[in-house]
């Protein structure tokens, strides 16, 4: 199992309030751990942060996890000092009413709830559908606009109440492992890889930023590092609970091990290597072919860089995406890490990954 200061890290990063397109306050826990064993570390100005082991090799290896999350963004303030939002990201509106929020202002973090109109006052026909995210508002304790107006600008970001809590032995929940633990993932790799004697690729791990918003990192961060061989590691839809179709998403389970995807992103010559150090290391793994056939996580942005990238996508199994109490398998993340780092130190520098020439 991962080690405390490793686990410390984890819980860190998930404390922290990244939406999309603000994630200061990640990127710096993030750079902070990296810098105990990458001789350079960088953020870009897009808010990508980038550790980088064994720099001079020609053959440069990427990992990618984002670690923005989704969230709100302020939009108006009302005469009674109410404040309505508009999503930032892939909100599932079925989740926001009562939520705790804090607004992340120049001035520091302004705590509110998410507020509706209470179900004894509903129609009848207005109880049987979801609100409208236009319906809501976050209430801040103001008395006018004036007084929420020296709290609240208009624009500001808003992100959901930290609430990482351990779970049993080995589960974590939290509002931002989608995919804080991606990230997470990323760094732990690093780690390993930076005990390792010898070291035949460049390795670049990345905290990539406004995936939520379109794999915007990892579009400029894939271009700037031009690696020949790219992993994405995400969230994927665990299907070990009710009514989660596994007729069309197979079955998975959380602490069976991480997800290897067979989709148009993976680089099948990619898969193959993984897949036979899998086998030979002892790595428990899960096949999945994904809910779609391309896109949706960085390894679609980074397979079609410049003139082309060797891709694979490994997915920590995930309950609840894109609501407050996510949960993961810590087991999962530490079978991924451990895959991760022995597939990249089996590579001599010379592969191809051409699809038939392998």
């Amino acid at each position: 199992m991962f080690t405390k200061s490793s686990l410390d890290f984890l819980e860190r990063l998930l404390r922290t309030q990244s939406p999309s397109g603000y994630e200061e306050e990640a990127a710096a826990v993030f750079r902070d751990y990296l810098a105990g064993f990458c001789p350079r570390v960088e953020t870009d100005v897009l808010g990508n942060t980038v550790g980088v082991l064994n720099e001079t090799a020609p053959m440069r290896v990427m990992l990618s996890g984002h670690y923005d999350e989704i969230g709100f963004q302020v939009v108006y303030i009302d005469d009674g000092g109410l404040i309505y939002f508009r999503p930032n990201g892939g909100i599932d509106k079925l989740n926001v009413p009562s939520s705790e929020v804090d607004i992340l202002t120049e001035n520091g973090k302004v705590p509110g709830v998410i507020g509706k109109k209470p179900i004894h006052l509903l129609k009848q026909e207005e109880r049987n559908r979801p609100p409208e995210l236009e319906d809501m508002w976050i209430d801040i304790g103001a008395s006018d606009r004036a007084g929420a107006e020296k709290l609240v600008t208009v624009g500001d970001p808003v992100a959901m109440r930290p609430n990482f809590r351990r779970m049993g032995d080995t589960k974590i929940m939290s509002k931002g492992l989608d995919d804080k633990i991606g990230a997470f993932v990323v760094a732990e790799t690093l780690k390993l890889l930076s005990s390792k004697k010898k070291l035949n690729v460049a390795v670049y791990g990345v905290g990539s930023v406004q995936e939520e918003l379109g794999l915007r990192g990892a579009t400029t961060s894939t271009f700037a590092i031009d690696p020949a061989v790219g992993f994405a590691i995400d969230v994927g839809f665990a299907t070990d609970l009710p009514d989660i179709p596994k007729k069309l998403l197979g079955e998975i389970k959380l602490g069976a091990g991480p997800e290897l995807s067979r989709s148009a992103d993976n680089n099948q010559v990619l898969a193959r290597r993984i897949r036979a150090v899998a086998k030979a290391k002892k790595i428990v793994c899960q096949e999945t072919a994904g809910h779609r056939a391309t896109g949706g996580t960085d390894t679609a942005k980074m397979q079609l860089t410049r003139s082309g990238v060797a891709t694979a996508l490994v997915s920590i199994p995930n309950r609840y995406m894109h609501s407050p109490v996510e949960i993961c398998d810590l087991r999962d993340a530490e079978a991924a890490a451990k895959l991760l780092a022995e597939t990249i130190a089996s590579f001599q520098g010379d592969e191809t990954f051409i699809p038939g020439l392998d």
